[in-house]
């Protein structure tokens, strides 16, 4: 929700969290505006509600944006405004843990922004970067876009580049990659990366601090 203090990022699996979406006229979140907001509310692991809408940026789309996620001027012509969806996106997500694939380098800047623009408040929700958990179980990988980590694991990538598709998609892959943290090898793997542990033994970090883990009740780390 909103308040004084970012959220912070944590990398990890929850099995109650909000994964959202959002696609833009652009790649800036100095200049761009967003032009679709959706998101999936999952408990224990299971999508228990939706949230889906197109959005009103008030200026032309560009043609190379809408290419990439098919959203025209003419779909988002009668669509209400940011100012009027960002509020009902809040009351969806409430205190959730947001998750989203690239979102700590692109969603959570455009969705800072617009609360500090509209609000004159910071978001508070912590959230997961699936790419950075995908960096962790899959460090040898070149790339670990979402449309990788889909052919993966056998995942329909049909309608990508709509936010409520790339959710489903996503929340998926979340679950998929939630066993991969449960593996021995993969969290042998992951104790074992350069850095990860203190030598100082009077900071006995624990793998949960070092992620950040420890902040959330509940949550199953590995």
């Amino acid at each position: 929700m909103l308040g004084n203090k970012k959220g912070k990022m944590i990398c990890g699996y929850v099995p109650d969290y909000v994964l959202f979406d959002l696609e833009t006229t652009g790649t800036s979140c100095i200049y761009d505006e967003v032009i679709e907001i959706s998101a999936v509310k999952v408990r224990s692991g299971k999508v228990v509600e939706e949230f889906s809408q197109l959005v009103n940026p008030k200026r032309p789309i560009p043609y190379a944006a809408s290419m990439v996620n098919h959203i025209s001027d003419e779909m988002v012509a009668n669509e209400p405004d940011f100012g009027q969806v960002l509020p009902e996106f809040l009351t969806f997500a409430g205190d959730d843990i947001l998750v989203g694939h690239n979102i700590q380098t692109f969603d959570m800047k455009f969705l800072y922004r617009d609360c500090e623009r509209l609000f004159q408040q910071k978001l508070t929700n912590d959230y997961v970067d699936t790419l950075r958990v995908a960096k962790l179980c899959f460090p040898e990988w070149r790339h670990r876009r979402l449309s990788d980590l889909a052919e993966h694991y056998g995942i329909s990538t049909r309608g990508a580049h709509r936010a409520l598709t790339d959710c489903k998609m996503n929340q998926q892959i979340f679950e998929y990659l939630a066993k991969e943290l449960e593996m021995p090898s993969r969290s042998l793997a992951i104790k074992n990366l350069p850095g990860m542990w203190a030598s100082d033994e009077k900071k006995k970090w624990t793998f949960r601090g070092i992620l950040g883990l420890h902040r959330v009740p509940g949550l199953q780390a590995y």
